[in-house]
């Protein structure tokens, strides 16, 4: 099932006039200010825009079929990557997981794709390059944002949390490699009932990041082999499984 038109026309009324406390030490407050349909080579969608109290900064939701009120929606939070989504760059796999997910979601009844606009893990685009060009100097990831004066990570989920209260979807399926994800996600009160592992063959430019992700980052990346622990009987979402494939990663 789809969203009617009817639907569109209550939440966009609804979100007109929305106004709460806000959730996190800042108070994000999220709320819908345009719908429109999309249909992408991933399959059809529905593409909702946010405004947000917090950053000023035009956040997306990519939705398939009606997650109103549903559980265990697969969900991909993706934060924007220019290099390597738009231009396909070899240094990162955002592209290559942002394909992944929208192909598979494109391909069930239900699922979202955050879209955040947190390029750089938080730090920006100017800042980003910067870190490219430590890098190029022998800096791994994690020591390129140290060195510009941040963390490694400077992300934060609270304006994601809300934009699913914002959808009504009542509990989800994460599907990532991160745990800071995750433990963000249910510190702003998102019931994650399970992880979605996303797994990318690395390549010869991004494989030491990779490794530095996993290695310094905590991220759960099964195809360097990384053991997980509480995390091995996860069930990877492989680039070209079927509906039916998928599908058997929420029963197992």
């Amino acid at each position: 099932m789809t969203l009617t038109h009817m639907q569109i026309k209550e939440l966009l009324d609804e979100n007109l006039k929305h106004e709460c406390e806000g959730i996190g030490p800042d108070k994000v407050c999220v709320r819908i200010a345009a719908i429109g349909e999309l249909p992408t080579r991933f399959g059809d969608f529905h593409i909702f825009a946010f405004y947000n109290n917090r950053d000023d900064k035009e956040h997306a939701a990519i939705v398939r079929g009606d997650v109103t009120n549903a559980e265990n929606v697969p969900v991909r939070v993706h934060s924007e990557c220019l290099t390597g989504d738009a231009i396909g760059s070899l240094r990162c796999d955002c592209r290559d997981q942002l394909k992944a997910a929208l192909k598979q979601i494109g391909q069930m009844e239900q699922g979202i794709l955050l879209y955040m606009r947190q390029e750089g893990r938080g730090i920006g685009l100017v800042n980003k390059i910067r870190a490219y060009g430590l890098q190029d100097h022998g800096y791994d990831t994690v020591e390129a944002n140290l060195a510009l004066g941040f963390r490694d990570d400077e992300r934060e989920y609270s304006v994601a949390a809300h934009m699913l209260y914002s959808l009504k979807v009542k509990s989800i399926q994460l599907m990532t490699n991160n745990p800071r994800k995750i433990e963000n996600l249910t510190q702003h009160g998102i019931a994650v009932n399970g992880r979605i592992p996303v797994v990318i063959p690395p390549n010869p430019h991004n494989e030491f990041y990779l490794r530095t992700k996993a290695e310094k980052s905590g991220h759960m990346l099964d195809n360097l082999g990384k053991l997980h622990l509480q995390e091995q009987g996860d069930r990877p979402l492989l680039e070209g499984m079927n509906p039916e494939q998928f599908a058997q990663l929420s029963q197992e």
